[in-house]
C-alpha cells in the first residue's frame, strides 16, 4: 500500500494518508465477510488510481498488524487479486500493483479487421457438438445444469409478490435496457460476486449470452469489423452467433495459460470472445499474465473483448477468480445469464457494455425485440433482491461439487490412469483416458453402442491428438452421483476398463431417464 520502494505498511499512500487507512472500513466489516470486503477495497483502490501501477504493497504480516486482522486474510486477498491481474508477485521481492487495470473511457473502435488465421463460420470441421444422442441411456455431454434444482416454490412466491405490487403502467413497453430495478439488482450482485465494474445505466438485460453476442456482432459489423477471434478449442456456438451477424470467425490457439499472444497479434482481428474464468472446454483458468496481455492487445488495436462468464460462480476449491471486465470496463463487454444457475429456458441474461458502444447496443436491442418480458424481469429482480439467487447458487454449488467428486472417483475406479485436468469449477471436466482404452474412434463407437453419450475434446477445436489418448469433455451437473457412477461403469464395461459389481442400470436413480444435455455454448 506504499509508494514504490517503500516497505512500511504505515507509510504515506498516494494521497498522503497512511496506506492502511484505505482499508480500515473493510477491516471493520463483520467477520464472516471481512475477507471479501478487504478484496473489494483493494480492487477499488487499484481501479480508482489511489494505488498506482508499480506501487509496492506492504508484507502480509505488516498489513495484517496495521489493520488488526489475521495474516491469512491478507494473504488470501493478495493471492486472489494476483490471480485476477490486479497485483503481481515477485519471489523474494514482494507484491506490487500490476499494470493491467484501466478505469477511464476509451475511444470508439473504427476501421476494419480481416482474419489471417483459421477462419470458419461455425464449428470446427462442420460438426455440431450438441446434436444427436436422443436415445442415450446416460448422457455425459456438457452444458446443461440440473433442471430439477430450479427453485419452483421460491420463484412462485416472487411471482405472486410481483403481481400484487406491480403498477399497471409497468406493463407497457419497457426500457430496452431492462427494468431499472432489475438492472440495479444485477449490478449490485455482479459487483459483489464477480468483481465487475457494474453501472446499472450500462447494463443491458438480454435473452442470455447468445443475444449479447449477436448484439455486439451487429454493432461491430456496423463499425466496419469483419472478423472475430474465438478460442481454439472453444464453443462452436460463438462462431455461429457471430456468423449470423455477418462476421467471420478466426480460431485462435490456447495453451495452459490462455490465448497465445503471438497468434492473436498476427490474426488481424480487433474483437475476440473469451471464457477466461473457466475456459470452455479445456477447463483452465486464464493466468493473470494472459489476462493482462489480452487487455494490452485490445488497447493497442483499439478493439473489444466479449467475456462470456458462463459458469463463473461455480468454483469448488476456492473463491472464484473475479471477472476480466473489472480490469478494463471500457474494453470488455461482460456477458452472463441465469442459464446455468436457474434454467436456460428463462432466457434471461445481461451485458455490461463499454460507454463507447452503449447507445448502439441499446438501439440494436430495441429494434430486435423491444426488450425482454416485463414480468420475467420483475420476478428475477425480486428473486435477486430478497436473497433467493444467492441461496440458489449455494444450493447448486453443493450439488455440483458432490457430482464432480463422484465423477472423479468413478473414473479412478473404473478407468485407471485417467487424468482429469482443468480447475475445480464449472459443470464439466476434461478427462484424458489412456491410449490402451482406445483408439479414440473405437472408444467413442463402443460408448455409443452401450448407450453412453460422450463428446471428444477435438470436436470443439481444430487440433487433433496424435498420441492415441482419448480426450473427453464430460458433463456431470445434470446427473445424480449414482447415475454418474453407473454411467462410468457402463463405459468401462465396453472399453475394457475395471468393472466392479454395480446394481442394474436404472435401479439407483435417473440413469434410465437422464435429461438430454443441451448446448455447451453461450447461455
Amino acid at each position: 500500500m506504499t509508494p514504490s520502494g517503500t516497505t512500511s505498511g504505515g507509510a504515506p499512500g498516494p494521497a498522503g494518508q497512511p496506506a492502511w487507512e484505505l482499508l480500515l472500513p473493510a477491516a471493520g466489516a463483520p467477520a464472516r465477510r471481512r475477507g471479501r470486503a478487504l478484496q473489494e477495497a483493494l480492487r477499488e483502490a487499484v481501479r480508482s488510481g489511489r494505488l498506482t501501477a508499480g506501487t509496492r504493497l506492504p508484507s502480509t504480516r505488516e498489513l495484517a498488524a496495521d489493520l488488526g486482522v489475521s495474516r491469512g486474510l491478507v494473504t488470501e486477498a493478495y493471492e486472489q487479486l494476483t490471480a485476477e491481474g490486479y497485483l503481481r508477485g515477485e519471489r523474494g521481492a514482494g507484491t506490487w500493483v500490476g499494470g493491467a487495470v484501466r478505469a477511464g473511457r476509451a475511444g470508439a473502435a473504427t476501421g476494419t479487421a480481416t482474419g489471417t488465421g483459421s477462419v470458419a463460420a461455425a464449428g470446427p470441421g462442420g460438426r455440431d457438438p450438441v446434436a444427436g444422442a436422443p436415445d442415450a441411456r446416460v448422457d455425459f455431454r456438457p452444458g446443461t445444469p440440473d433442471l430439477s434444482l430450479f427453485p419452483r416454490s421460491a420463484w412462485a412466491a416472487a411471482q405472486r409478490s410481483v403481481l400484487a405490487r406491480l403498477p399497471h403502467r409497468a406493463l407497457g413497453y419497457p426500457d430496452p435496457r431492462g427494468l431499472p430495478e432489475l438492472r440495479g439488482a444485477l449490478a449490485g450482485m455482479l459487483a459483489r460476486r464477480r468483481g465487475v465494474v457494474a453501472d446499472p445505466e450500462r447494463l443491458v438485460v438480454c435473452s442470455g449470452v447468445a443475444q449479447a453476442s449477436t448484439l455486439l456482432g451487429f454493432v461491430l459489423r456496423a463499425r466496419g469489423l469483419r472478423a472475430v477471434g474465438v478460442e481454439d478449442p472453444g464453443s462452436p456456438e460463438h462462431g455461429r452467433l457471430f456468423a449470423s451477424t455477418g462476421m467471420e470467425t478466426v480460431w485462435l490457439p490456447l495453451d495452459g495459460e490462455g490465448l497465445r499472444p503471438g497468434p492473436l497479434a498476427a490474426s488481424g482481428v480487433r474483437a475476440v470472445v473469451v471464457t477466461p474464468s473457466h475456459q470452455f472446454p479445456s477447463g483452465i483458468g486464464w493466468s493473470a499474465e494472459r489476462r493482462a496481455a489480452l487487455l494490452d492487445w485490445a488497447r493497442t488495436v483499439d478493439g473489444y473483448v466479449l467475456e462470456d462468464d458462463y459458469d463463473g460462480d461455480f468454483r469448488y476449491d476456492r473463491a472464484p477468480v473475479g471477472a476480466l471486465q473489472g480490469l478494463d470496463p471500457e474494453r470488455v463487454v461482460y456477458a452472463g445469464s441465469v442459464s446455468k444457475s436457474l434454467a436456460p429456458g428463462l432466457r434471461l441474461g445481461w451485458a455490461l457494455v463499454p460507454e463507447a458502444l452503449l447507445d448502439e447496443v441499446v438501439e440494436r436491442k430495441r429494434t430486435m425485440d423491444l426488450g425482454n418480458p416485463v414480468l420475467d424481469q420483475a420476478v428475477l429482480a425480486e428473486f435477486v433482491t430478497r436473497g433467493g439467487y444467492d441461496r440458489q447458487l449455494r444450493r447448486c454449488q453443493r450439488a455440483y461439487r458432490e457430482r464432480r467428486d463422484a465423477l472423479l472417483a468413478a473414473l479412478a475406479a473404473r478407468l485407471p490412469g485417467t487424468e482429469v485436468s482443468g480447475i475445480a469449477a464449472g459443470l464439466h471436466v476434461i478427462a484424458r483416458v489412456p491410449a490402451r482404452f482406445g483408439p479414440p474412434e473405437r472408444f467413442l463407437a463402443r460408448a455409443a453402442e452401450a448407450g453412453v453419450a460422450l463428446r471428444a475434446l477435438e470436436e470443439y477445436g481444430t487440433a487433433r491428438p496424435s498420441d492415441g489418448d482419448v480426450r473427453l469433455v464430460i458433463g456431470y451437473a445434470h446427473l445424480s452421483p449414482s447415475a454418474i457412477a453407473e454411467g462410468i461403469a457402463l463405459l468401462a464395461g465396453v472399453v475394457g476398463g475395471r468393472v466392479e459389481s454395480v446394481g442394474p442400470v436404472g435401479s439407483a436413480g435417473p440413469v434410465g431417464s437422464v435429461r438430454s444435455a443441451g448446448s455447451a455454448g453461450p447461455g
